[in-house]
């Protein structure tokens, strides 16, 4: 490998210096371009609107101007937003961790200066060893981590070979949560992407290596929108576990040995075959043609199932 293409796992590249690559430079050139095109277009309707309405109480020359002013700066207000965006989807990304961290920041702060050293470190004690200790809360805790690490990895999936628009632009990871058997995740598409994309060339199987899972499945989140769509990670068979039923325990203890007890219901099939052939007498007041006898075979089960009823 080259020196000048040698790039370290944290986006630090060799090339020019210590640089750091946030944004891709086509993503960067076309969200810049879309940005130029998005001012031009506010400053001029808004300008308009805004002189025409600001003519009637001034003169026009004044209303034009301030047409121009507001224009300028709601369109400089959505230039920074469309360049600024994928800055701000990086933020997104991470805004449980950041919010995270400030409240560990300032709650510790804020514990310092209003409690001794040892009521500090007691309440420290308590936040981690609760959940440490109690398992439900510390199962519980583990699977709000795993969705965090969830987001994670299928930010990396998009990024790494899940097709995008012609312009980059991947998928919104919108919220996760914890379910029995894993993580579910809701992801809003862009134009250009669709369902399918996701399904096909085997991706599904790459998502569940990616999120260190055993299965995923990509369905609609609902049938309004085609771009809202649904992850269901799978982790575990919650099914497979032993549940404890609380049945016995509403079973009396004290029925004696020899309470009676109800008979069986009697047998309301019929068994055909067991049934002798025995032929009519005919009538001698009317006498009629005996149609002939169909040689068919029962099969309904013992129990009443037919399976010809849902043939």
């Amino acid at each position: 490998m080259s020196k000048s293409s040698q790039r370290s796992p944290f986006g630090w590249s060799n090339r020019g210096g210590n640089n750091v690559t946030v944004i891709e430079a086509p993503v960067a050139r076309s969200y810049r371009r879309r940005a130029t095109i998005a001012f031009w277009v506010t400053l001029g309707v808004v300008g308009l609107l805004a002189a025409t309405v600001a003519s009637e109480y001034m003169h026009p020359i004044l209303g034009g101007l301030l047409g121009i002013v507001l224009g300028a700066v709601l369109g400089a207000v959505v230039f920074a937003l469309i360049v600024a965006w994928p800055v701000l989807r990086v933020f997104w990304h991470w805004l449980p961790e950041i919010l995270l961290g400030l409240a560990g920041v300032y709650g510790w702060t804020t514990v310092m200066q209003s409690t001794p050293l040892w009521g500090s470190l007691l309440i420290v004690a308590l936040v981690v060893g609760v959940p440490a200790v109690i398992a439900p809360v510390r199962r519980r805790v583990m699977a709000w981590i795993w969705c965090l690490i969830v987001r994670h990895r299928l930010r990396l999936c998009f990024a790494a070979f899940i097709a995008t628009n012609r312009h980059g632009s991947l998928p919104l990871i919108l919220l996760a949560k914890p379910t029995p058997a894993g993580e579910r995740v809701w992801v809003w598409l862009r134009p250009g992407l669709s369902l399918r994309d996701l399904e096909q060339d085997g991706q599904v199987q790459k998502l569940a290596v990616a999120c260190w899972a055993n299965e995923v499945r990509v369905m609609r989140a609902g049938r309004k929108y085609a771009a809202f769509i649904r992850l269901d990670i799978t982790r575990r068979e919650p099914l497979a576990h032993t549940v404890v039923s609380p049945l016995p325990d509403y079973v009396p203890t004290d029925i004696p040995a020899n309470a009676p007890t109800s008979p069986g219901m009697p047998p309301v099939g019929l068994d055909l075959p067991d049934v002798p052939d025995q032929p009519a007498a005919a009538s001698t007041d009317a006498p009629r043609q005996r149609k002939p006898r169909n040689n068919t075979t029962n099969t309904a089960s013992p129990n009443g199932f037919d399976p010809s009823d849902y043939a």
